[in-house]
């Protein structure tokens, strides 16, 4: 199982996936607000979203878990 974690601390501005959904590696998963800037996280293997640990409007810290991949 892979995990999708934070790159840097910010806001959660939007959720892209949900669970059960099918991604491929490189596939933006989540956008993050961080100094009024949006910053997409992507997937980095292919796989099924397993579960999702963040809301939209949750801070996360950087190495945070956001989603889980299998």
């Amino acid at each position: 199982m892979a995990t999708v974690q934070a790159s840097m601390a910010g806001n959660v501005w939007k959720v892209l996936v949900a669970e059960g959904e099918e991604v491929k590696a490189g596939q933006d998963v989540v956008i993050l607000e961080t100094m009024k800037m949006e910053i997409p996280i992507a997937a980095e293997e292919d796989g099924t979203v397993q579960k999702i640990h963040v809301s939209e409007g949750d801070f996360v810290n950087e190495a945070d878990r956001l989603v889980d991949v299998e």
